[in-house]
């Protein structure tokens, strides 16, 4: 998948937790990410943040992180 449009999926779904409570936020989103992304998906995003993570909103970072 194209990295820009990963970024995009992923600030989504960040933006739909984002008026949940910071943990709840998070554990949303790292749950989405379990159930709903493809390993390959995952593993995409996980070398993404490796590298940075430009550009990904708060709340994917740290769902990322939860998911290592």
């Amino acid at each position: 998948m194209e990295p820009e449009h990963m970024v995009h999926m992923a600030n989504q779904i960040a933006l739909f937790f984002a008026a949940y409570p910071k943990d709840e936020a998070v554990a949303g989103v790292t749950d989405h990410f379990q159930k709903f992304w493809e390993p390959r998906m995952r593993k995409q995003i996980i070398e993404y943040v490796a590298q940075g993570g430009a550009g990904l909103n708060e709340l994917a970072l740290e769902a990322v992180k939860h998911l290592q």
